[in-house]
């Protein structure tokens, strides 16, 4: 569609504007990290790499990081494994109800955070079972697993059914099909799903507040924890910016998985 010049200046000054109040808040804290202030005060007040040096040695934040991880880890596991499943059986199979169990299987993503928790703190409640690091990455897979769904239902989609078929003719069973030419062709989708669903499980703190128990502390409860303590703003603003840093890794990778598949 052609624009005119004054169209197409409005257009990129507009979106130059919207970055701008996007990623100005976070440049923002990143330049607090390295503020010889302990409070949000502007201008920031000088530089430093003390802050960051606290940081390091601090024993809350590398726990809360390494539950963060931990959780992440094993909520991708959870959701690779049944999000896979689901893309398989509603994508390739016609059965009575398929729409609605679609529908289920995307649900969580869509439920506000809130009440998604109140759900699984009742279930855990109710079946008997004792919050711990392993309800809180299956309360995480509720919703990584609609990410993993919805990256191998589009790759499905697109692959062709008489490759399939054609190794099937060739005498090839069907681990050998799926091993050889299915899983080979859903590899970046996989991979994609799987590091989306880590960023996503991340940062949660909704869900987590409700799944886990208060000894069990992840990045998220550490900065809601800590944020209202003046001495912990400078160790809050480091590990803010370390998380943000860390965090686009995953996108990033995801993103250039996912545009080198479609090329």
């Amino acid at each position: 569609m052609f624009l005119s010049r004054p169209a197409r200046i409005a257009l990129r000054s507009f979106t130059i504007l919207v970055i701008f109040v996007l990623y100005a808040p976070l440049g923002y804290v990143a330049r607090l990290s390295l503020s010889t202030a302990k409070n949000f005060a502007w201008p920031p007040q000088g530089w430093t790499l003390g802050n960051w040096q606290h940081a390091l040695h601090e024993p809350g934040p590398r726990t809360a990081l390494w539950h963060s991880v931990l959780t992440g880890l094993l909520a991708t596991a959870i959701a690779l494994v049944l999000g896979s499943l689901a893309a398989f059986a509603l994508t390739r199979h016609k059965f009575f109800g398929r729409n609605v169990v679609s529908l289920a299987v995307v649900l969580p993503i869509a439920l506000p955070g809130i009440v998604t928790a109140l759900a699984l703190r009742s279930a855990f409640d109710r079946i008997g079972i004792a919050l711990s690091s392993i309800t809180l990455a299956v309360a995480h897979a509720t919703f990584c697993v609609v990410i993993v769904y919805n990256n191998v239902s589009a790759r499905l989609r697109r692959v062709a059914r008489n490759l399939e078929e054609a190794s099937a003719d060739l005498g090839a069973g069907p681990i050998q099909t799926l091993r050889l030419v299915t899983f080979p062709l859903l590899r970046s989708a996989l991979l994609a799903g799987g590091l989306l669903a880590f960023a996503l499980s991340f940062d949660e703190i909704i869900v987590t507040t409700f799944a886990v128990d208060g000894g069990y502390r992840t990045l998220p409860l550490w900065f809601s924890d800590n944020f209202s303590r003046p001495n912990a703003l400078p160790t809050v603003n480091v590990v803010a910016t370390f998380v943000v840093l860390a965090s686009t890794i995953p996108v990033y990778f995801a993103q250039r998985i996912s545009d080198g598949a479609v090329a």
